[in-house]
């Protein structure tokens, strides 16, 4: 297994491993080491047909860190750091999470997360350091002009709650005072 480190601080890419055989294949995800001191308390697990858009979502006052992998499929995962402080604030980060690249993605709390489907089955698996907390939720909408998010170009599937996501500018303005 190997450890990337991007230009946003505390976002890290792991190449898993794969052994294969004739019976199918054993996958490695992650070890304690790459990502220390973070307690992963609640796991989900979603299923997407193609072209379902999810996010961009959050927790405001009870923040996650998140491992994303992708157990079938292949999704463009995007995530937007919002940390007020930090050096990428606005900016985002995307790269390509398939069954078949055994990549992984943990995001630090402070980040906006959202994905795009591109296969005909997905499956990803989330770990989270805290539990979803409803009341505490907060979405930015995919599409937002000042994020500047270059999505591939097709008919899109996004749910009503994420048709309604607020505009970055608004979510400066509500939340980061």
């Amino acid at each position: 297994m190997k450890i990337k480190k991007t230009n946003f601080e505390g976002l890290k890419i792991i190449e898993g491993k794969k052994f294969l055989d004739k019976r199918g294949y054993f996958r490695e995800t992650n070890k304690k080491k790459y990502i220390k001191n973070i307690n992963f308390i609640f796991w989900c697990m979603s299923k997407s047909k193609k072209n379902v858009l999810r996010g961009l979502h959050l927790q405001i006052k009870e923040q996650q860190d998140k491992f994303i992998s992708v157990i079938k499929g292949k999704i463009l995962d995007v995530v937007v750091d919002l940390r007020k402080n930090s050096k990428t604030f606005g900016k985002h980060f995307r790269i390509e999470l398939s069954d078949k690249n055994c990549k992984s993605l943990f995001i630090p709390k402070g980040f906006a997360h959202g994905f795009l489907t591109l296969d005909n089955e997905n499956i990803i698996f989330y770990g989270n350091s805290r539990y979803r907390s409803k009341k505490n939720e907060v979405g930015i909408i995919w599409n937002d002009k000042d994020l500047s998010i270059n999505w591939p170009k097709k008919k899109l599937l996004i749910s009503s709650k994420d048709k309604k996501n607020i505009s970055f500018k608004d979510f400066k303005t509500r939340y980061l005072k």
